[in-house]
């Protein structure tokens, strides 16, 4: 028959952290909670861990306030380079969040900066994971032998208002090469024009000087009475020269 040990409740938990805390050994521990040994030194072992980092927004990106003052200075009908002087920002920057935002008329600062907390989170799904559509049209081009250049320029140019349906070619490259990476099908690569098995990008090289000698004489910079084999033992062993 099996036995069933059932949870630790969260009195329990709590006492047992508590008496962790004191030093207290596991065994004296489980005693005092009347639990078995094994469940409170796996409990323990949680409370060991590391605490997950709190997440942090980066200095350098927007703040909730900065888009507040975005949203009030389009509300306004000031131009995006006036926002981005009143704000110490560069006008791109300023740009980029207003058309990734809803445009002028459709900005808000709350959804803005959600959206901006939701984007950071890693790990990121993959773009050709995450939009079935894009996946579908990178197969059948690689399926058609194109090239990943040719796919991406293809679909930039087919469906210039719609960045959901752009990918640059290193990410197609990164998805048929890379496992972490791998939303498209592994035997896609058989299409490629290059049979490689990995990822080289242009210019890499695998050598390292391993193998290579350094500090050798040249044979042009033998001395005299090596090159008329006058003496024994420069260039040949004495025993190969009595042996001549």
């Amino acid at each position: 028959m099996r036995l069933v040990v059932r949870k630790l409740t969260g009195a329990e938990k709590a006492q047992i952290g508590e008496l962790w805390s004191t030093g207290l050994p596991e065994r004296l521990i489980a005693r005092t909670v009347s639990r078995p040994h094994s469940t409170v030194r796996g409990y323990i072992k949680v409370l060991r861990r590391p605490a997950a980092p709190t997440r942090t927004r980066s200095p350098i990106r927007l703040t909730l306030a900065e888009r507040e003052e975005i949203s009030r200075g389009l509300a306004a009908g000031e131009s995006l380079r006036a926002i981005a002087a009143g704000l110490g920002r560069a006008p791109s920057t300023i740009s980029r969040e207003v058309r990734a935002n809803g445009g002028r008329s459709g900005y808000r600062a709350v959804v803005a900066d959600e959206a901006a907390w939701r984007r950071a989170l890693r790990p990121k799904e993959p773009k050709l994971a995450r939009v079935e559509l894009l996946r579908w049209l990178v197969e059948a081009a690689l399926e058609r032998r194109w090239s990943p250049e040719q796919i991406a320029g293809w679909l930039r140019s087919s469906f210039a208002d719609r960045p959901e349906l752009q990918v640059s070619h290193e990410t197609i490259y990164q998805s048929l090469y890379v496992q972490a990476r791998g939303a498209l099908r592994k035997e896609l690569t058989a299409y490629l024009r290059r049979r490689h098995t990995t990822r080289r990008p242009r210019g890499h090289s695998t050598y390292n000087g391993q193998g290579q000698l350094r500090g050798v004489l040249h044979i042009s910079q033998r001395p005299a009475e090596a090159q008329d084999r006058a003496v024994p033992g420069h260039w040949e062993s004495q025993w190969g020269c009595q042996a001549a």
